[in-house]
C-alpha cells in the first residue's frame, strides 16, 4: 500500500483517521497530490473505496493502542435518506441518514443510518444486546448518563455472546462483558476524537428519539 493510500484512508488508516471528502477536495487544491495517484492507490483489490462504495472495512488494530480496537475504513460521510448496506453490524461510519438520534439511553432499537449520523458527531454508540441481564443493562444506561455525547440502544443482531459493542467513526471495540475496563477506555479516546469529521457538533436538539433519563 503506498503513502497516498494510506493518507486517504483507502484499505489503511493514518493516526488522525479516515479523511473527510472536504479535507480531500482541500489537498487536491493545495497540490499536494493528484487525482491521477488517488485513482492509482485505491482503486485496486486491496478493499480501496473507489465508486463511492458504501460498505465499512476493517483494517487492522487501530493506532491510539487500546486492545481490541479495530480502525475502519470509511468510505464517505455525505447524507441519504435511503436504507445504506454497511456491510459492517453495527457500521462505524459511512452515508447516513440528515438526522441524527438524540444521545442518550435507550431500551429499544433504531436505524442505523441515524446512529452514523451521531458518530459523524464525535458521539460514541454503545450497542447493546437486548438478551443481556437487567443489570448488565443498567451498566450501560449509566455509562449513558456520564456523559451527553454517548447514546446507547439494543442492537439484537450481535454476535452470539457479545454483551455490547463500542463504536466510535471509524473505530470499533467488541466486548464480551459490560464489566470489561476496555469500555471506559474507548469512551475517553474516542469521544469528540480526532477521526470524527464533525467533532464536537451536538447529538441533541434534534426532532428524533427521547432518551430514558
Amino acid at each position: 500500500m503506498s503513502d497516498v493510500a494510506t493518507l486517504y484512508g483507502c484499505g489503511a488508516h493514518s493516526a488522525s483517521g479516515v479523511y473527510s471528502p472536504t479535507m480531500l477536495r482541500q489537498l487536491l487544491l493545495a497540490g499536494v497530490v493528484t487525482s491521477t495517484l488517488i485513482v492509482t492507490a485505491c482503486g485496486g483489490d486491496d478493499g480501496g473505496a473507489a465508486g463511492g462504495e458504501e460498505t465499512n472495512v476493517e483494517i487492522g488494530p487501530a493506532a491510539e493502542g487500546i486492545e481490541g480496537v479495530m480502525a475502519i475504513r470509511v468510505p464517505d460521510n455525505t447524507h441519504t435518506e435511503s436504507p445504506v448496506d454497511y456491510g459492517l453490524s453495527p457500521p462505524a461510519g459511512g452515508v447516513h441518514n440528515p438526522v441524527w438520534l438524540n444521545c442518550g439511553f435507550y431500551d429499544k432499537a433504531s436505524p442505523a443510518e441515524h446512529l452514523v449520523h451521531d458518530l459523524e458527531h464525535g458521539a460514541v454508540w454503545l450497542a447493546y444486546s437486548p438478551d443481556l441481564p437487567a443489570a448488565d443493562i443498567n451498566v450501560i444506561h449509566n455509562l449513558a448518563r456520564t456523559s451527553p455525547r454517548i447514546v446507547a440502544t439494543p442492537y439484537p443482531d450481535l454476535a452470539d455472546g457479545v454483551a455490547v459493542v463500542a463504536t466510535a467513526w471509524a473505530r470499533q471495540l467488541t466486548l464480551d462483558s459490560v464489566a470489561d475496563p476496555r469500555i471506559e477506555k474507548f469512551l475517553d479516546q474516542y469521544t469528540d476524537g480526532d477521526q470524527a469529521p464533525e467533532a464536537g457538533t451536538t447529538c441533541l436538539e434534534s426532532p428524533l428519539g427521547t432518551p430514558i433519563p
